[in-house]
């Protein structure tokens, strides 16, 4: 009986305790759900077009993916230094903490930009199967370099609002980075829609409809207002904010801090960067089923980015409850809030599955696309119902791993197993054997089970903890 009370008392909180975890989450679900709407409508919108330029578009949008994670990842290190120099409320060390993240966004992208400049074509190409059709080849690869050259514009202004938003969410502020991002994603829409289609959507439009380049043109017009809205914000309201007090006035940084970040936060950068090109190499190894494995999957994702933002959030939220609590010195109360939030994040996903699998038939429905595309999406779905719990928790864990600077590890634990086991199995299996597209993807997905253990093994050891600050 007191094993069980314990146990409960560990994954179950009081009324306090999930309502500042729901005041941290919610502004968060509601910016992730908002965009991953937009992002739904999106690509039906350009579907409605047509398959080929459906998967132009997510191809380009899997290759930006790095772009973003490279971001976040470079954002990451100065931020688990930013959320617990918060917790010990000393605000020179958030302001350097974000100019250090000025710095990385400026690196990364120049870095980013000329890459796509200089060889855009080869890198969409790479997603081409030895049986599409030259004319679909051209076709593709011609929409596909069209869109990227106009959204490369908006990379800037996604750098800045990331390097605030990012200070302002460590700070536990939530709301304002989730008001200047549902303002951008709903403009975002709106120009989405008239761009696209033109005079055709809007007859006294003096043009006609633009396409993939169109969408292109709205996602970089809401970057700008985004960034316009919430760097206006902060600088307003400095007072409320003081690490932007004299932020831009000296752009020294600490050398010993400097060196902290760097060697705390390179494994993170590394991380987001080798993830996300695991997970487009994967990708890759998917669509040598054909294109229409490429439409399917992009369908589906979207559709789980909607579904899973539950998940998604609940990491920031450990971000940042935990690592504030680390800076506190509030050990035993980290402890507690960890497997509180992961037991919550499992929870809910148990729940956002078995909705997203009540709405696979249908989701695949709303796009203008072949029967054999929806079909393939509808189980894909399906796949990715079943295994959202799993997703939740080594999401959770490695979010708790980074939140006491544990980097080191967060890199073994996360790129490692993509390259050391997701892709490896993906390319063995897509190119030495002639399973179908359904098999191939359950056998690379049933993966996250083996992370769990291990992510459920470190955190129970307390390896984790850790008051970076103070070192």
């Amino acid at each position: 009986m007191t094993l069980s009370k314990n146990l409960k008392n560990n994954l179950i909180g009081d009324k306090a305790f999930y309502a500042k975890v729901i005041a941290i989450l919610l502004p968060i679900v509601v910016q992730n759900t908002v965009t991953n709407v937009v992002s739904l409508l999106d690509n039906v919108m350009v579907g409605s077009v047509g398959t080929l330029q459906m998967s132009a578009v997510a191809i380009v949008n899997q290759l930006l993916f790095v772009f973003y994670l490279a971001i976040f990842g470079g954002y990451a290190g100065a931020g688990i230094f930013s959320t617990q120099y918060v917790g010990a409320k000393d605000d020179e060390g958030i302001r350097n903490c974000f100019r250090m993240k000025l710095y990385i966004g400026i690196t990364v992208l120049a870095i980013a930009l000329s890459v796509f400049l200089i060889i855009p074509d080869t890198l969409i190409s790479v997603y081409f199967s030895s049986d599409t059709s030259a004319a679909d080849r051209t076709a593709t690869l011609g929409f596909g370099m069209g869109y990227l050259k106009v959204m490369l514009i908006g990379l800037p202004a996604f750098a800045l609002s990331q390097a605030y938003g990012s200070t302002l969410r460590e700070m536990g502020e939530t709301k304002v980075p989730m008001i200047a991002s549902v303002v951008a994603i709903v403009a975002n829409l709106v120009f989405n829609y008239i761009f696209i289609f033109g005079s055709q959507g809007l007859p006294f439009l003096p043009f006609g409809p633009m396409g993939v380049i169109g969408a292109a043109i709205a996602t970089v017009i809401s970057r700008f207002a985004e960034a316009a809205i919430i760097v206006l914000y902060v600088h307003i309201k400095k007072d409320i904010y003081p690490f932007i007090k004299g932020a831009y006035k000296s752009l020294g940084i600490p050398k010993e801090l400097t060196a902290k970040i760097l060697t705390k936060g390179s494994p993170l950068l590394i991380n987001e960067i080798f993830w996300s090109v695991g997970m487009a190499a994967i990708m890759q190894c998917y669509s040598r089923r054909g294109l229409d494995v490429v439409a399917a999957t992009n369908i589906s994702t979207t559709a789980n980015n909607l579904f899973n933002v539950v998940f998604m959030s609940m990491g920031n939220a450990i971000a940042i409850i935990v690592g504030q609590q680390l800076g506190a010195n509030e050990i035993k109360k980290a402890k507690t809030t960890v497997w509180r939030l992961l037991a919550l994040s499992v929870a809910t996903c148990l729940i956002m599955g078995g909705l997203m699998a009540a709405a696979a038939p249908f989701i695949p429905l709303i796009y203008n696309t072949t029967a054999a595309v929806r079909g393939l999406a509808t189980e894909l779905l399906f796949v990715v119902a079943a295994m959202m719990p799993f997703y939740a928790f080594a999401h959770g864990c490695y979010f708790t791993l980074r939140s006491g600077g544990k980097t080191m590890l967060t890199l073994i634990f996360d790129c490692g197993f993509i390259w050391g086991l997701s892709y490896p199995t993906a390319f063995l299996l897509a190119t030495f054997t002639s399973l179908p597209i359904i098999p191939l993807y359950i056998s690379v997905q049933l993966i996250e089970a083996v992370k769990c253990v291990l992510g459920a093994i470190l955190v129970k050891k307390g390896i984790w903890i850790n008051n970076i600050v103070e070192e």
